[in-house]
């Protein structure tokens, strides 16, 4: 029976054997499945003429996801941590609104809107794909190891905004929507993104050579980030080994043992 469980979490929790992969890929066809279905429920002439066929197919997902979390909960040392971690509340989240609409019924309207209202968690399961895309985990290391550095270019970039919303403030005429520095700001921080609603734009010739020296400064910043990311990202190395005790998975491509609690990674390997 252990050895059965060790299997099992070999299969669900990593992507080294060919089970695994297979296991992931048929994962990752249900989830955007699933998905796709909520979005068509949301457009009322096909929840209107075909809302059989999505319950079906709504109970089809709940029942697979069901049994995969259960084999998630079997198959690891530690059951509560791994329910309380971030994917195992992502995937409670997605299966609670199928098994409360059973509960409310369908006698009035409010209880359909409340259902209603209430499937539409059901879309957190797209969140279920960073666990089966390998690189995120990679990313989420490349953003630790950079947060400082993007911390001191966001305030960087904010003070740029400051400034500028504070010389147009004083450049522009009110009339033109430029009617306190926290709005002079807010264009800054628009022109400055390249987004550009053109709710409020500079009149007056000095303005706008300002405006065009914030759309240059900002083709020029948005690459900054990109470039931090990407350096670190270069520098970390990916793994799919997973922790049965503290489901830990970012370990060394030789790691024998778990690097926290001290685990044996794949005793029957």
């Amino acid at each position: 029976m252990n050895r059965f469980r060790l299997k099992v979490h070999e299969i669900i929790f990593e992507a080294d054997t060919l089970l695994g992969k297979i296991f992931d890929i048929l994962l990752l066809v249900m989830i955007l499945l699933s998905v796709g279905v909520v979005m068509l429920e949301s457009v009322e002439g096909y929840r209107l003429e075909w809302f059989w066929i999505f319950d079906i197919f709504e109970w089809v997902f709940t029942i697979l996801f069901s049994i995969e979390y259960l084999l998630r909960i079997y198959s690891v040392k530690n059951p509560l941590k791994y329910i309380f971690s971030f994917y195992g509340l992502i995937d409670l989240i997605s299966l609670i609104p199928s098994f409360l609409g059973i509960g409310l019924g369908t006698n009035n309207i409010a209880s359909i809107k409340t259902i209603r209202t209430i499937r539409l968690i059901r879309i957190f399961r797209i969140l279920k794909l960073i666990r089966y895309v390998k690189e995120a985990a990679a990313l989420k290391k490349a953003f630790l190891a950079s947060r400082q550095r993007i911390i001191v270019f966001l305030f960087v970039v904010f003070s740029i905004a400051v400034l500028m919303g504070s010389i147009i403030y004083m450049l522009e005429d009110p009339k033109d929507g430029f009617t306190s520095i926290p709005r002079s700001i807010y264009w800054a921080i628009v022109t400055l993104t390249t987004v550009g609603y053109g709710d409020i734009a500079p009149q007056t010739p000095i303005g706008q050579f300002f405006a065009s020296i914030i759309m240059i400064l900002g083709y020029s910043i948005i690459a900054v980030p990109t470039g931090l990311i990407s350096v670190e990202l270069s520098r970390t190395p990916l793994n799919t080994q997973s922790c049965r005790s503290c489901s830990l998975d970012e370990h060394e491509d030789d790691a024998k043992y778990c690097k926290i609690c001290g685990e044996e990674l794949n005793p029957i390997g």
